[in-house]
């Protein structure tokens, strides 16, 4: 069954930000993931929500989601990612 993780995000750093995002995909691959949705939020339709952007990526399931955060290679590039956005990440099963 598919997990997905979905992020929100506000940048701080643009410049940190891009380099994150020129990484951070190869680590996703490794777990077999892939991005799904990567895009900036055009209007709040109802309640509050302070985050500008959100991205979606799907795993083939929780294990392969829980596997890629715990990553070293995905570890190594958190400093990076709170340096350049403030991040949730949410994971998700369908």
């Amino acid at each position: 069954m598919p997990a997905y993780i979905i992020g929100h995000i506000s940048i701080k750093d643009p410049a940190k930000w891009a380099e994150y995002l020129e990484q951070v995909p190869v680590t996703i691959a490794q777990w077999g993931g892939e991005l799904v949705f990567r895009g900036k939020r055009i209007k709040v339709l109802n309640g509050a929500h302070t985050h500008s952007d959100t991205v979606v990526a799907r795993f083939p399931d929780k294990a392969s989601l829980t596997a890629w955060h715990d990553s070293p290679e995905y570890q190594a590039l958190i400093p990076l990612r709170d340096a350049g956005a403030d991040v949730t990440l949410i994971g998700y099963d369908s």
